[in-house]
C-alpha cells in the first residue's frame, strides 16, 4: 500500500509533464506539416517552446521530403522515456526496446486526438462567436482543414447544418477502434 500512495502521483506528474510537451512538439510538427501561420503568436509560442531541443536534434537528425523528422524522433524518444518511468514506477521488467515500440501506438493514439480535440473545439467557437477572428481558430483551422475538406465533399451542408465535423469524429474514432488494436498487440503494449 506504501508504495501505490506514491507511485500513483508520481506517475501523474510524470504523465502531465512528459505528456505537455510532447503534445506541444506534436502541435509543432502538425502545424509546420499542415503550413500553418508562422507569424500567429500560438505558433511563436510553440517554436519558442520546442527550439532549444529541435535546434540540438537537427543538427543530427535532418528532414526528408518537407517533414520534420527531428519533431518526429523527439516525441518518440520523449514518449518512450515517458512509458519507461511509468513501467518502471509500477515494478514491471521493460527493455528500452519495449519502450521505443510501445511509444508508437501511443502517438498515433496522441495524433487523432489532437484532430478529434481540434475539430470539436472548432465545432464550439462555431457556435459561440461565429465568424469572429482568435488566433486559436485560426490554427485550428490549419488543423482540421486537411481531414474537413474531403468530408465537406462527401458530405456538403444541408438547410444550414454541417454535418461533416460529427462525420469526420465518427471517422476518426473508428480509425483510433481499428488501427491502434493491433498495433499495441504487436508491440505488446501493455497501455491499452
Amino acid at each position: 500500500m506504501g508504495s501505490s500512495y506514491l507511485t500513483n502521483p508520481a506517475v501523474f506528474l510524470i504523465q502531465v509533464v512528459f505528456g505537455a510537451y510532447i503534445m506541444v512538439v506534436m502541435l509543432r510538427f502538425l502545424l509546420q506539416l499542415f503550413k500553418a501561420d508562422f507569424y500567429n503568436p500560438i505558433s511563436q509560442f510553440i517554436v519558442k517552446l520546442t527550439a532549444p531541443v529541435l535546434k540540438y536534434l537537427r543538427r543530427i537528425i535532418p528532414g526528408l521530403g518537407g517533414l520534420d523528422l527531428a519533431s518526429v524522433v523527439l516525441m518518440w524518444l520523449l514518449k518512450s522515456i515517458e512509458l519507461a518511468l511509468i513501467v518502471t514506477l509500477a515494478g514491471l521488467p521493460l527493455s528500452p526496446v519495449m519502450a521505443l515500440a510501445w511509444a508508437v501506438p501511443e502517438l498515433i493514439k496522441l495524433a487523432i486526438n489532437v484532430f478529434l480535440f481540434s475539430i470539436l473545439i472548432q465545432v464550439i467557437f462555431s457556435w459561440v462567436n461565429p465568424g469572429a477572428y482568435n488566433p486559436v481558430t485560426a490554427l485550428i483551422s490549419y488543423l482540421t482543414e486537411p481531414i474537413m475538406r474531403p468530408v465537406r465533399k462527401i458530405i456538403p451542408p444541408v438547410g444550414g447544418l454541417d454535418l461533416s465535423p460529427m462525420a469526420a469524429m465518427i471517422g476518426l474514432y473508428l480509425l483510433q477502434m481499428l488501427l491502434l488494436p493491433p498495433i499495441q498487440a504487436l508491440t505488446g503494449s501493455p497501455f491499452r
